[in-house]
């Protein structure tokens, strides 16, 4: 009776499901033990009830990734118990787990630089790198003990795999067979279906999403262990974030208002002064002496002598932040004045139109515009967003025609590609506008062997970076002061995102996105520190402030000299929840409701306030609203310009 009921044919495909949550589990206490000092649990027992509440994401993740396997171990094939069929079964149950399983591993690492779990955003920036396989054997080979981990987990695996086997067996009634395996497969199917969507097989419900791990946790940063990787990839593989919201009191008075999305200053008389923006990768507020001054770190070290000396004639934030966690994020932030929330703006459908930006208003006072990143020319997506933004001149690793300066990963050594853009520049009619994306403070964190004695290690890998980059600056002012064109030039230095972090302060969650923005113009009245909340896409309309632009124009961000008109906030995202700062609270927001409010001091979300919401936190929350659904609806309906 038994082989036509299947049940060892069930009872084994349960096992072999059941050693994937196992795996899962591992897994998620693996990625922990990672990222401990950055997901910090109170106890053992909060961390068992998160992976408890992760057991949804996981039975999605897995029932997706076996999905043909569950089918194929079901359907009524009489010879399913054969040997070679169950062979054929065992390569394809390891074929798809174990390359999903596989990003896990890659977030105990990556997770530290982006503070999300990895989604296909991940992948579609690595769709512009031309030395994927080196990038990937210099990850296995500087991590080899996470290779060596996820090579023991699957070894294991295989062994538990092979411990339990299908009895043969070779049905004698078919009437009774194929009964019994349609009465499975309908079972199987529905439980299925009730599994991907989380669990729930209400009919108004939607599947579970990254958002939904929010749900769980105290801690907003604890639903990244909630998480898993497989999940995050899946469920963003096929999504478009970018989609239009109306929120319920929120209309376009009140948009003006409170966004201000078209801007126009009378602060200053119009002049032509060349800028230089300076986007230095991975460079955090963290490693910069003279935005620490305040922080009240103990035992505080700086990594850049040259940005300290610097800030000293300069008009410096030291409370400035990223509207993005990657280096795309940064670009269209800082020139365009397009922050990246959930996705990247430049992987969405829409980059594609007419976009407002320092590049269009400087080209149309007469400004020549160039770009310089010493890496693969089209690396990061740069080229391309940079031809849409209208950028004249590009110049990349292909017009600095030297790779003995090639850094064997990346792109070109900060310092020769530095002194390549000054002599570019030399040579280059004034006024014009140039941006430079730096490379080399950067993973796998090395340096020219030149200077091995010259930086130090450090606390953390990038340390040395950062001090050779700060050099490479040095070198690079050193040699532009001498020219005729710097004392009329604007310096804009700002980092596209943080990245590894050795003090405790920067691990805070709002913290992470903690970036440097710095103003230097020889011989100016901005000199000075402060602290007013700053961000990214604040130096487009800065910028243009300074030099008296006229025209009104198309921006979210505000004027940072411009203290009186607007007031401060930040705005960016997790990649699940948005993070609203003004005033004296922050917002978590989930693109819903608010999930949280924090004093504005509270930079670890450790005290949420949301049972004593006021006044000031109600209209906070309805100020964020207004923000998503004008940035929305001018991504959309391609209005990315003043009317």
């Amino acid at each position: 009776m038994q082989k036509y009921l299947r049940l060892d044919e069930y009872r084994v495909l349960f096992y072999r499901i059941s050693l994937a949550y196992l795996f899962y589990f591992i897994a998620r206490i693996l990625f922990y033990a990672f990222n401990a000092k950055l997901l910090k649990v109170d106890s053992v027992a909060d961390l068992i009830s998160l992976c408890y509440y992760g057991l949804a994401f996981d039975t999605t993740a897995i029932l997706y990734v076996n999905t043909l396997f569950i089918l194929l171990s079901i359907l009524p094939f009489k010879k399913n118990t054969n040997s070679s069929y169950q062979q054929f079964l065992f390569y394809l149950y390891f074929a798809t787990n174990l390359i999903a399983y596989a990003t896990n591993f890659i977030d105990f690492i990556y997770y530290k630089y982006t503070y999300a779990r990895t989604t296909i955003v991940a992948l579609n920036v690595l769709e512009h790198e031309t030395n994927k396989t080196r990038l990937f054997l210099s990850f296995v080979i500087d991590y080899w003990y996470v290779f060596l981990l996820f090579v023991l987990c699957a070894v294991v695996w295989i062994y538990l795999y092979q411990k339990v086997k299908v009895k043969i067996s070779h049905p004698t009634k078919p009437l009774q067979y194929y009964a019994f395996s349609l009465i499975g497969f309908l079972l199987v199917a529905v439980l299925i279906i009730g599994g991907v969507r989380g669990g729930d097989f209400k009919k108004a419900t939607r599947p579970i999403n990254l958002l939904d791990a929010s749900r769980h946790v105290k801690n907003i940063v604890h639903s990244d262990i909630v998480l898993n990787t497989p999940f995050a990839i899946i469920r963003t593989l096929f999504s478009n974030s970018f989609k239009k919201t109306a929120y319920a009191g929120v209309s376009e008075k009140l948009i003006l208002e409170k966004v201000q999305p078209i801007k126009q200053y009378h602060n200053n008389k119009p002049t032509k002064p060349n800028v230089v923006v300076f986007i230095l990768e991975s460079y955090g507020r963290e490693y910069i002496g003279a935005f620490n001054k305040k922080s009240h770190i103990p035992n505080y070290k700086t990594h850049a002598p040259f940005l300290d000396s610097l800030s000293q004639h300069s008009l410096i934030f030291t409370n400035a932040y990223a509207n993005g966690r990657q280096s795309i994020h940064g670009m269209s932030s800082i020139l365009a004045g397009i922050p990246a929330f959930k996705d990247a703006f430049t992987s969405s459908p829409y980059p594609k139109q007419k976009i407002e930006s320092l590049v269009s208003t400087l080209e149309s006072e007469g400004y020549g515009t160039s770009f310089f990143h010493g890496a693969a020319n089209g690396s990061m997506g740069f080229l391309g967003f940079g031809n849409i933004l209208g950028i004249d001149h590009y110049y990349g690793r292909t017009e600095f025609n030297d790779d003995s300066q090639f850094d064997g990963f990346w792109g070109i050594w900060d310092e020769p590609f530095l002194q390549y853009m000054k002599r570019t520049l030399d040579t280059q009619k004034s006024p014009f506008f140039a941006t430079v994306f730096t490379v080399s403070s950067h993973e796998p964190y090395i340096i020219p062997k030149k200077y091995k004695n010259t930086f130090r290690e450090g606390d953390v890998p990038i340390h040395k970076c950062v001090e050779y980059t700060d050099f490479a600056l040095k070198q690079f002012f050193k040699a532009a002061q001498k020219m005729p064109w710097f004392n009329n030039t604007i310096f804009v230095l700002v980092a596209d995102h943080g990245n590894q972090t050795f003090y405790e302060e920067y691990m805070k969650p709002i913290q992470r996105f903690a970036v440097p923005i710095i103003i230097y113009q020889p011989h100016s009245k901005y000199v000075g520190v402060s602290e007013d909340l700053a961000q990214q896409i604040d130096i487009y309309p800065t910028i243009l402030d300074m030099i008296g632009y006229q025209k009104p124009f198309r921006s979210w961000g505000r004027s940072l000299l411009d203290t009186k008109a607007e007031a401060p906030f930040v705005i960016n995202s997790t990649g699940n929840i948005y993070q609203f700062s003004k005033g004296n609270y922050i917002c978590t927001f989930d693109g819903k409701n608010a999930l949280g409010f924090y004093d504005k001091n509270d930079k670890a979300l450790a005290d949420n306030l949301i049972t004593h919401r006021n006044a000031a936190m109600n209209e906070l929350e309805l100020n964020c609203k207004a923000f998503i659904q004008d940035y929305m609806e001018r991504v959309v309906d391609q209005k990315l310009y003043a009317k």
